[in-house]
């Protein structure tokens, strides 16, 4: 089984490739220039494994929330190939994603991620049977709102710690926020909630497949 998965909801390009077993990982900080970027590097990937596209069985990609141009950047090009290759698409929530980093701590755990305007994307989780499960809807929250959402002594992870880092140690009694080198999706983390998905059989297609905006609609593109 060969699977591609890509998250570009962040300010890193997150590329996952799975092949019968074994993993790789490619990570970039793209800027600006996300777009130009996202086909070469996935050209060169494929390349450098000797594949073609159609060798790929599934596609998978982060669905946000986070950069608006992110999110439809990679899910526009994982809903194209997946168009052209007629193969099936997994997506993967961004903030379930993050909180994968926090795999092997057993507190409560808050993953915040900065949404600009002085809002946080955000949700809750929790340890169960060592596997990280959601206990929250996913939200747009103010820092204050956030704060008092919050179970104390919980595990806080995401860039949005960089930010509000003094407010957050002030308002949640006994939290703890995971440094930088975590704030980030991880390619392995990504394949390995992929393959998850796959197992249960929660795979989407093209047609089916949404990203994650919590912005209200007045705030987002109108057709």
């Amino acid at each position: 089984m060969k699977i591609l998965g890509i998250d570009t909801t962040t300010r890193f390009m997150c590329i996952g490739v799975y092949d019968n077993g074994k993993s790789y990982e490619y990570i970039i900080e793209t800027g600006h220039k996300l777009s130009t970027l996202l086909a070469l590097h996935l050209k060169r990937i494929l390349d450098s494994l000797g594949w073609k596209a159609q060798d790929l069985d599934y596609l998978a990609c982060g669905l946000g929330p986070g950069s608006f141009t992110g999110i439809r950047v990679g899910v526009s090009a994982i809903k194209g190939l997946a168009w052209a290759l007629k193969k099936p698409v997994v997506g993967v929530p961004t903030l379930d994603l993050l909180a994968e980093n926090a795999l092997e701590i057993e507190e409560d755990i808050a993953v915040a991620v900065d949404a600009k305007r002085s809002l946080i994307y955000c949700a809750m989780y929790q340890k169960k049977a060592g596997r990280i499960k959601r206990s929250s809807p996913y939200m747009l929250r103010s820092p204050d709102e956030f704060c008092r959402n919050v179970r104390p002594g919980s595990v806080i992870i995401g860039d949005a710690c960089g930010i509000y880092r003094a407010q957050m140690i002030k308002g949640i009694l006994g939290a703890q926020l995971i440094e930088k080198d975590s704030w980030y999706p991880k390619p392995e983390n990504l394949i390995a909630l992929v393959l998850e998905q796959i197992k249960n059989k929660k795979i989407s297609n093209v047609f089916k497949i949404k990203p994650i905006y919590l912005y209200p609609k007045e705030c987002q593109i109108k057709k």
